[in-house]
């Protein structure tokens, strides 16, 4: 039932303390699951490991961000252009689209902190979202922390879901969708977990969260009210 969690190292008690903390990371927009080195263990070189940031590159990449955030601040996300990031940064466009390869690549970077600081909540925080409670209390506790996430960089997650096939469900949503289901196989060991994951976080997303919002004059509490029905209804045994 959850081997293949398993195949991904990643299966544990909701209720560990050492839950690893995992975060998007790779070139352009090919990103992956990363877990941290384990602490006070020394790592050998591999050949082929990307070598350290340059300091020149590490200070082109935080200067393409912070542009790319001031202008996002400045008149929201729906036209930002990597060619004007360039210009406005004094950087080279070949350097913008090396560095983050297109716009979703530029939006994960720009995504990335605070997506650290959601993971590292849920991961290893205090309960109910991190661990120390049951499984099913932690599934709403998710859902419900999951909003507030979208919520909080709505433009950004917007731009997410409009890029390439994949869209919204790459980058980010592996994590949480790992993360998930995970939590569902052990509140029903006898579900599919993977397809409830799926089934839960479908309606969060920036989209629809835009439109219950601005159109049908839902509150955000309302909406989390909606989603612990749900995730009642799909962990009760």
């Amino acid at each position: 039932m959850i081997c293949w969690l398993n195949s991904l190292g990643i299966l544990g008690s909701s209720d560990s303390e050492s839950s690893p903390v995992w975060r998007l990371t790779g070139e352009a927009s090919g990103y992956n699951l990363y877990a941290p080195p384990v602490p006070e263990r020394r790592q050998l070189p591999l050949i082929g490991q990307p070598q350290p940031e340059r300091a020149d590159a590490a200070r082109n990449r935080q200067k393409i961000i912070d542009v790319a955030s001031r202008m996002i601040a400045e008149r929201g996300a729906g036209d930002l252009s990597l060619d004007e990031v360039a210009r406005v940064a004094g950087v080279g466009v070949g350097t913008v689209y090396r560095r983050f390869g297109d716009r979703n690549g530029l939006v994960f970077a720009l995504l990335d902190e605070r997506e650290r600081r959601f993971q590292s909540a849920f991961f290893a925080g205090p309960p109910p979202l991190g661990p120390g409670a049951p499984a099913g209390e932690r599934v709403t506790a998710f859902l419900h922390a999951l909003v507030d996430r979208i919520a909080a960089q709505q433009e950004l997650f917007l731009l997410l879901e409009q890029g390439g096939k994949k869209g919204g469900f790459s980058g980010p949503y592996r994590v949480h969708h790992i993360h998930l289901a995970t939590l569902l196989a052990e509140a029903r060991p006898d579900a599919d977990a993977p397809f409830l994951a799926d089934a839960l976080l479908a309606p969060i997303n920036a989209r629809l969260i835009a439109l219950q919002t601005e159109e049908r004059g839902m509150t955000i509490e309302a909406i989390k009210s909606g989603l612990t029905a749900l995730a009642a209804a799909v962990t009760r045994v």
